[in-house]
């Protein structure tokens, strides 16, 4: 009986110092920020505008970059796509013997759907693309405009 009691005792004092513990790190945490920080950094608000409309202009162009990356990649693989529809017909092709079966002319009109679907996903992707980059170019553009003036 009086081993429990110990043990209870021993798991509460245990729990008070590692609180004490937790908390004493996190103030000295806060502490040691407080006077280390570089407040020269803060003295002059214009070098720091300058500064964000370099940003600015960094973020546009780097939207841009992406945006015709992101272009690059959707052809790519809009013609990935039609590379394979192409080839799946052309197995079909040879693997019919007599000419314009119905299962080739499936094939075909299978081929030419992919390749319209393609087309039609691949100019939809390009738009959106078109105007993820233009809604990021408005919203720098938007905050340039606040702390211009």
């Amino acid at each position: 009986m009086k081993l429990n009691y110990f043990m209870k005792q021993l798991s509460i004092a245990g729990r008070w110092m590692a609180t004490t513990v937790l908390c004493l790190s996190a103030i000295a945490f806060v502490w040691q920020g407080a006077f280390f920080s570089n407040t020269a950094a803060m003295a002059d608000p214009a070098a720091n505008l300058i500064a964000a409309a370099d940003v600015g202009s960094q973020v546009q162009g780097k939207a841009s970059e992406d945006a015709g990356r992101a272009k690059n990649f959707i052809e790519d693989t809009k013609d990935k796509v039609k590379q394979t529809a192409n080839k799946n017909a052309d197995r079909v092709d040879q693997a019919t013997d007599d000419n314009d079966s119905f299962v080739e002319r499936k094939a075909k009109r299978d081929r030419d759907r992919i390749e319209q679907r393609a087309d039609e996903d691949a100019a939809r992707t390009k738009k959106a693309v078109d105007n993820t980059k233009n809604a990021v170019e408005r919203t720098v553009d938007s905050i340039k405009d606040v702390f211009s003036n």
